[in-house]
């Protein structure tokens, strides 16, 4: 399917409107048009009157006045000047309408791509660099737009304007029509040579633009870690690097429009010139009179900036097409994740089981043949190095991933028969990777439930043990976070998305290693809070440190996507494993405790 006809999908329904622009455009061409006869009567019944000059079109003026009369001359400017008001009228009601046209169509096409954006898994997004993405989902979605609703009705007049203004000239002289059959040819070779120049340079430019907003877009989220390695240079180099390509990349469609500009300008000034030589001949030889020659050297050039006008929205074309192509590829991209075509609702409280579970991502195996039994209510703690699909086995439960082996099943179903939002609903995330919104701190932890009691958020924010930061803060609550949490610390930042996550109330709570940032006497507190308050909660921890999971019911050591240890605290220590090795290492960086259940409490260091 060519570019074009998958627009016509978002365009259909707004073509009626295009239509009426249209044809609104066709009537105030007509009149443009009619305009030069009006004006060559004038010479040739005002200014320079000659018996023998045949009257055109507006003849009935002269029962309104005799030539070279005030009375005529008055009534050629009333006529002038109503067609020209009701052209400026038409011309408004169009620029208005397809205008209006154009933006419902560019923000549905904003809808659409954002809600494909959203429906998409993690993997597939990530494929795409940010600055490809906001290209994507901003220029290209305009430029696309423009293309069905101004540029298409920019070539439909130029035709338009052709046939008719080529009919106008016949009916006075046929010889007027030589010149423009004699180099439409050359212009429109001139064009299709123009017209490959401009798909190549705007493919360019695009590709140039994405960089440009991907280098911007790390600068601005890296500006701390670029001045705390004092790498400026470096970065402003790399800058340095795409705006020079950018530059490049215009320069080349200004060397492209100039060249080209120069060919059509050549073409219409020589036209120009030559239907001046051929109109007067004609006058000498009194085939017409001044005023037709005048409107006829008028409809000459009419017929060469039209042309030109059409080469120039065909150059606008391709921006479209290749914009378009983009747009096309993303919105057919298909999620891994897919929902269920009937999909089930979860109608009781989660009872999860992991059976067999394998998950292959790019041909690498980052689960194998995991098992585990999660009974709600249950408390479990997942240790284990970088890489060893820790994260991936969590994320795996509300289908961020999906199994490529073995089941998850909730309730003994098939987590693949729930409904996505249903299903995710039903737990309550603290990413490794915190992210907060540009927005104040109780909307950050209000996002599930934005018009939420404030005495909810202050409670949870409490439970977090975070209250008391934030009303330090000089706003309180009503602090503005930088984007991505910019002038907040790294534990700062974990507690408020640790309350934003209790703040949902969820069946299932999930901490991705959510305390790293936190100190061992605020990470117990913590932890102490959300087992007194919400203790009936299934609750799933990953950590690299003892004391966040030491007394969960289960914990599962996990290496290379499998879990080679499991067991209680206890039993992991008594084993003599790598978890063993680990809890002894972190208690002899701190504090050695007299027993284990003094070391559940009190050890651990950031890991």
């Amino acid at each position: 399917m060519s570019v074009f006809r998958y627009g016509l999908r978002y365009w259909k329904k707004h073509i009626p409107c295009a239509v009426f622009c249209q044809i609104i455009g066709f009537i105030g061409l007509t009149v443009d048009i009619l305009l030069p006869l009006l004006g060559a009567m004038f010479v040739d019944y005002i200014l320079d009157y000659d018996a023998s000059v045949t009257p055109g079109l507006f003849s009935f003026l002269l029962e309104f006045g005799q030539p070279q009369t005030w009375r005529l001359f008055f009534a050629i400017a009333a006529v002038f000047g109503g067609l020209e008001i009701l052209r400026e009228g038409l011309i408004y009601l169009r620029n208005v309408l397809f205008q209006y046209n154009g933006l419902t169509m560019e923000n549905e096409l904003r809808d659409i791509s954002y809600k494909k954006l959203v429906e998409l898994d993690s993997s597939t997004v990530s494929s795409y660099n940010t600055g490809e993405l906001l290209t994507t989902l901003s220029s290209d979605i305009i430029t696309f737009k423009e293309m069905f609703s101004r540029v298409l009705l920019l070539i439909g007049d130029g035709f338009y304007v052709l046939i008719v203004t080529c009919v106008v000239l016949a009916m006075n002289s046929l010889y007027m029509l030589i010149l423009p059959a004699i180099m439409a040819p050359v212009l429109l070779f001139a064009l299709l040579r123009y017209t490959q120049a401009a798909r190549r340079v705007s493919s360019r430019i695009r590709s140039c633009n994405a960089a440009m907003n991907l280098n911007v877009q790390e600068n601005i989220n890296a500006v701390r870690l670029v001045r705390s390695f004092a790498n400026e240079d470096f970065e402003e180099n790399k800058f340095d690097k795409v705006n020079k390509d950018l530059r490049n990349a215009y320069w080349e469609q200004t060397e492209v429009a100039a060249k080209y500009g120069m060919i059509f300008n050549s073409i219409r000034q020589f036209a120009y010139i030559a239907t001046i030589i051929i109109g007067t001949l004609m006058v000498f030889q009194g085939k017409f009179g001044v005023g037709i020659m005048t409107a006829s050297v008028t409809y000459v050039l009419r017929i060469m900036d039209y042309l030109t006008q059409i080469s120039n929205a065909t150059y606008q074309m391709q921006y479209g097409l290749v914009s378009g192509e983009r747009l096309r590829e993303f919105l057919e991209r298909k999620t891994k994740i897919p929902e269920a075509n009937d999909p089930d609702k979860i109608n009781a409280v989660p009872n999860i089981e992991v059976k067999n579970v394998s998950v292959t991502e790019d041909g690498k195996q980052i689960l194998k043949n995991v098992s585990l039994s999660i009974p709600y209510g249950k408390k479990v703690g997942i240790m284990g190095g970088t890489g060893s699909g820790k994260s991936v086995l969590l994320k795996s439960l509300v289908r961020i991933y999906d199994a490529t082996q073995g089941s998850i099943e909730i309730n003994g179903e098939d987590v693949k028969k729930f409904e996505l939002d249903d299903l995710r609903n039903k737990f309550a995330y603290v990413f490794q990777d915190v992210f907060l919104f540009s927005n104040t701190i109780d909307a950050n932890i209000a996002f599930y439930s934005p018009y939420v009691d404030k005495q909810e958020v202050m409670r949870v924010a409490e439970l977090a043990q975070a209250g008391r930061f934030i009303r330090s803060l000089p706003q309180g609550y009503e602090t503005i976070v930088g984007e991505k949490g910019l002038g907040l610390s790294g534990g700062q930042k974990q507690r408020i998305s640790i309350a934003r996550a209790l703040l949902k109330n969820a069946p299932v709570l999930v901490f991705d290693d959510a305390s790293s940032a936190l100190d061992v006497s605020t990470e117990r507190k913590l932890m102490q809070g959300i087992k007194e308050n919400y203790p009936d909660r299934t609750l799933l921890i990953a950590a690299h440190r003892v004391s966040s999971i030491a007394d969960c019911d289960e914990i599962l050591y996990m290496q290379d996507g499998e879990i080679i240890e499991r067991g209680t605290f206890e039993q992991l220590i008594a084993a003599n494993g790598r978890f063993a090795a680990i809890y002894r290492m972190q208690t002899e960086e701190g504090e050695a405790p007299d027993d284990i259940s003094d070391a559940i409490l009190s050890t651990g260091t950031e890991g």
